[in-house]
């Protein structure tokens, strides 16, 4: 069994140049490294490839979809296959950390991190990752949990919040600090924090939506002013 995703989003046209194609991608992802999602445009890819703007339109008909064309591309071309599923909770919660710092491993640091920016300025834009490429195992499934709580490893009413929160922030951070992430850590993380921690969301009311989750709420406190 493994998670199903739905892979019939792609560009507008096929390419004609395989070659072009890699070049647009490859700076698509410079740029995100450089300048962020904002920093994205038709214009600069198509003057940093030195091809036109009507070129790029010819194949995306956003930004967003360049982007994913991009990760598709690039950190997720080795990682976009099914997840197999785990017998236990604990060898579910592996499987997607391991898959999680595969898909890193393949990006830059600078990328992976205005990436997840992208995500929180365009929170569609994680979601439209997920289903296009495949489970990037920075999210944890619906049916991961429910197998859990039949299996009696979590108490009814658990929720992601926190794999989708950690997981992903902390192989993030450990990356960019040139930390290494082994078989050993991921496991230690697992026991120690991830599963204790989805064993409480059960008994807490009104969570968040984690970082990694694509659906974060605009930011709002008394020393920031609401997006409109």
């Amino acid at each position: 069994m493994s998670y199903s995703n739905d892979a019939s989003a792609g560009p507008r046209g096929r390419p004609r140049d395989a070659e072009l194609e890699r070049r647009i991608t490859a700076t698509v992802l410079g740029i995100l490294a450089e300048n962020g999602y904002e920093g994205v445009s038709f214009e600069a890819v198509a003057r940093r490839c030195r091809t036109s703007k009507a070129t790029l339109y010819r194949r995306w008909a956003s930004k967003r979809d360049m982007v994913i064309a991009a990760v598709k591309a690039g950190p997720a071309r080795r990682t976009s296959a099914p997840l197999p599923r785990g017998a236990t909770l604990r060898e579910d919660l592996l499987i997607l950390a391991r898959r999680l710092e595969r898909t890193m491993a393949a990006a830059d640091s600078g990328a992976a991190l205005m990436l997840l920016q992208a995500g929180l300025e365009d929170p569609e834009l994680c979601d439209a990752i997920e289903e296009s490429v495949g489970p990037t195992g920075a999210r944890l499934p619906q049916p991961v949990i429910d197998a859990a709580i039949t299996r009696g490893e979590l108490p009814a009413g658990a929720r992601p919040f926190a794999f989708e929160e950690i997981v992903g922030a902390v192989l993030l951070l450990r990356r960019v600090n040139g930390l290494a992430v082994d078989d050993d850590y991921l496991a230690v993380l697992v026991d120690t924090v991830i599963i204790p921690a989805l064993v409480a969301s059960a008994g807490t009311t009104d969570l968040p939506a984690g970082i990694f989750s694509g659906r974060l709420r605009a930011r709002s406190t008394h020393h920031t002013r609401e997006n409109p």
